[in-house]
């Protein structure tokens, strides 16, 4: 069977699209706006200067694959996808944060602790839907090792304490 070069490109260009396709920046808003729209607050519009921010700051450590929050001005959310997670794509990784709600009791404006007993089970979901933010930028970077690490950061910030996300 013979296989043209023309073929080959096509079938590559074909496989990069289906697997940049679910990490395009209206990926990551569709999820989030969803979310958000589910509780009534506006929509996110998307912001490059927050997306190259949070780029920055995971390829400063794709070589150790360590996670870890910038410390920035921003709000932000971060996952680290290793073994079977390797390939998760940002919007599944919204998603993660958006099924986080479940954890959110909206009667006590707390986190409810998960089947491990961690109190910051929801901080994802209620940044995701935080009323008064209004921009987000993510970035998806894969390291040395072949996991990834995604980060959303968002503006302006949200999850201060005693305060409600919407």
């Amino acid at each position: 069977m013979k296989i043209s070069v023309g073929r080959i490109i096509s079938f590559v260009s074909v496989l990069f699209w289906c697997v940049s396709a679910q990490n395009s920046e209206e990926d990551y808003l569709k999820v989030h706006n969803a979310a958000r729209k589910g509780v009534g607050v506006k929509p996110l519009k998307w912001d490059k200067e927050l997306e190259s921010y949070a780029r920055a700051h995971l390829n400063k450590h794709a070589e150790d694959c360590k996670l870890e929050s910038s410390e920035g001005p921003y709000g932000e959310n971060l996952v680290l996808g290793t073994g079977i997670w390797k390939n998760l794509t940002g919007k599944e990784v919204v998603e993660l944060w958006v099924s986080e709600k479940q954890y959110y009791d909206e009667k006590s404006n707390s986190c409810l602790g998960g089947d491990d007993g961690d109190d910051d089970k929801c901080f994802g979901y209620t940044q995701v839907v935080w009323s008064t933010t209004t921009h987000v930028g993510c970035a998806r970077v894969r390291c040395y090792n072949g996991s990834i690490m995604v980060s959303c950061n968002y503006n302006p910030p949200g999850n201060y304490r005693d305060k409600r996300p919407y």
